[in-house]
């Protein structure tokens, strides 16, 4: 990279003194940007649905079953069967959610360290975890290892807290607070580990154009914009690798769709990493959608997508429930998990 420049890393009034490599300002990252989801791969699909319809109280918007891999590895590196189920508390177009892939076959994913968690502000979900005995208290101070909020001329505010782990073993953080303004959706936060904090500000701030605040030294939330579910990069210790298994999601936001070509040249012309150029992806009787995917330096993957085309794509499915329900009463594989269970079960009872 050429012309680098030091420049302040701030958002409005929580402004510090913290600074990140960054590109001359020309070169800058798609605006206006939305931040859609994140995607989770899941082994045991019925379970993962029973959890996050049951006990974090989301919903299905859409789902949608293909019969081959996906052109931009949106299941991952499989070829074979898959679905996609989007999850959350609202219409696509104001709120973050989540992607389920499936891939039929697949039982277990490896976890890496990459994912910390991500944080739901709802008094109701709290309220629900309660009352089932779920969760352990956590502290949220925003100390790095715990979700956290910083507010202006006063101390980190204590909220009550609880963590729970999807049946993949995916963590969040629920607190007892609905989400406070400017913020929209009740998933507020996504918190992801890095091996550099620096050269992630380079690219996510310094590159992309996000805003960033440093809570801490050793960490930073950005936004894509006001309202925005934030990205959290906490930063490993010395020498501790990042490792993404094969569980290893991916954050999804929305540009225009005349920006995407343009964007993928600025990031190769800076020397970044493009997984996937520009493509249209089809899905069967719905939009086309056309996407880059990137890769930040510790290789966490990004991908934008064109606003106009995902706006379609997205629209909720009131059909959502009843196909994800005929999906898993046609899939076999609550069958396998109940039998490799019971089997589990009668080797301890062996001792073995």
């Amino acid at each position: 990279m050429q012309n680098i420049a030091r420049l302040p890393v701030c958002s409005g009034r929580l402004c510090k003194r913290a600074y990140a490599q960054a590109l001359p300002r020309q070169v800058m990252g798609p605006s206006p940007c939305r931040n859609l989801h994140w995607v989770f791969k899941v082994g045991d699909r019925t379970a993962n649905i029973r959890f996050f319809e049951d006990f974090l109280l989301m919903e299905p918007l859409r789902h949608e079953e293909f019969s081959e891999g996906c052109t931009a590895a949106c299941n991952g590196p499989y070829d074979g069967r898959w679905s996609k189920t989007m999850i959350g508390y609202g219409s696509e177009d104001d709120n973050f959610v989540l992607e389920l892939t499936y891939n039929y076959g697949v039982k277990s994913y490896q976890l890496g360290n990459d994912y910390m968690g991500i944080t739901i502000h709802n008094k109701r979900v709290y309220s629900n975890l309660v009352s089932k005995g779920l969760g352990t208290a956590v502290a949220y101070a925003g100390n790095g290892k715990q979700p956290g909020v910083t507010r202006t001329g006063s101390a980190p505010a204590m909220v009550d807290c609880l963590e729970v782990a999807a049946p993949d073993g995916y963590r969040f953080w629920v607190l007892d607070e609905d989400p406070h303004p400017p913020l929209l959706s009740p998933i507020t936060e996504l918190c992801l580990h890095v091996t550099d904090l620096e050269r992630s500000l380079a690219f996510w701030s310094g590159f992309l154009g996000f805003s960033a605040r440093r809570p801490g030294p050793a960490e930073a939330v950005l936004s894509c914009g006001t309202g925005q579910c934030e990205l959290r990069l906490v930063q490993l210790s010395a020498q501790q690798p990042l490792e993404r298994g094969t569980a290893y999601g991916r954050v999804a936001f929305a540009c225009s769709g005349e920006q995407l070509q343009q964007l993928e040249a600025d990031v190769r012309a800076a020397g970044y990493t493009v997984h996937t150029p520009y493509v249209s992806l089809d899905t069967p009787g719905k939009a086309t959608v056309q996407v880059v995917i990137l890769q930040d330096p510790d290789g966490h993957e990004i991908c934008f997508v064109g606003d106009a085309g995902f706006r379609a794509l997205s629209m909720r499915d009131p059909a959502a429930p009843q196909l994800l329900a005929e999906a898993l009463e046609k899939d076999k594989s609550a069958e396998w998990f109940q039998q490799r269970t019971e089997q589990e079960e009668r080797m301890r009872a062996k001792g073995l």
